[in-house]
């Protein structure tokens, strides 16, 4: 038997989710949490096998990457499997070198949701095809890839910083953060800082 713990911050997610993994001979859902705090406390008392996360667990609290690191350094520490809305890069990125063992969507077949949590239980890397293809893009010789500092000026670009600001958010110097925009906007193939957000939501860099 496979245990798991959801930690999304939506009841009625969490609901249907127990409905359908309990469904299954072989998963059982042991426990349930909203956010970091609660999927910490909840994980260090039921040692499920893996841990079904979410990314967005709400407004002003710690995101699931953040949960996800904060499950992996436990000891026994869970495998995590992410089950989210989001596909863009920096959120993948963010999860998997937080420690997640693998990424799938919340628009994924059930079949293909308890082959990710059983593989996933088993150690494996589970990818969603969109998000495998993220991956493989980075990775292609010759591509233009965003950096993750990048990806970070570009996320504060968003909410409408201005070079100070995120030179203070980065810990950096106005001079580093104004050639971070140089390179963005020639890997873009931009020349305005709003260009460059749209340019970037557009390809999936960051969430709208």
């Amino acid at each position: 038997m496979i245990r798991i713990v959801l930690v999304d911050d939506h009841p009625v997610i969490r609901a249907g989710l127990r409905a359908l993994v309990d469904g299954q001979e072989d998963l059982s859902v042991v426990g349930e949490a909203d956010g970091l705090e609660s999927a910490v406390a909840v994980v260090t008392a039921d040692r499920p096998d893996v841990v079904l996360m979410d990314l967005s667990l709400g407004a002003g609290e710690p995101g699931g990457a953040e949960a996800t690191a904060a499950l992996r350094a436990l000891d026994p520490a869970p495998e995590v499997l992410v089950l989210t809305t989001y596909d863009t890069e920096s959120d993948i990125l963010r999860a998997l070198e937080a420690g997640a063992r693998g990424y799938l969507l919340k628009d994924a077949p059930p079949e293909e949701l308890f082959g990710g949590i059983r593989a996933t239980a088993r150690g494996e890397t589970v990818l969603a095809p969109s998000v495998a293809a993220t991956l493989v893009r980075r990775t292609t010789p010759g591509a233009t890839t965003i950096t993750e500092r990048e990806v970070e000026v570009l996320e504060l670009l968003s909410r409408g910083l201005g070079n100070k600001e995120m030179a203070r958010e980065l810990f950096v110097s106005e001079a580093t953060v104004k050639s971070h925009l140089s390179h963005i906007y020639t890997k873009l193939g931009v020349d305005t800082r709003a260009g460059a957000v749209a340019a970037a939501i557009e390809r999936r860099i960051i969430r709208a």
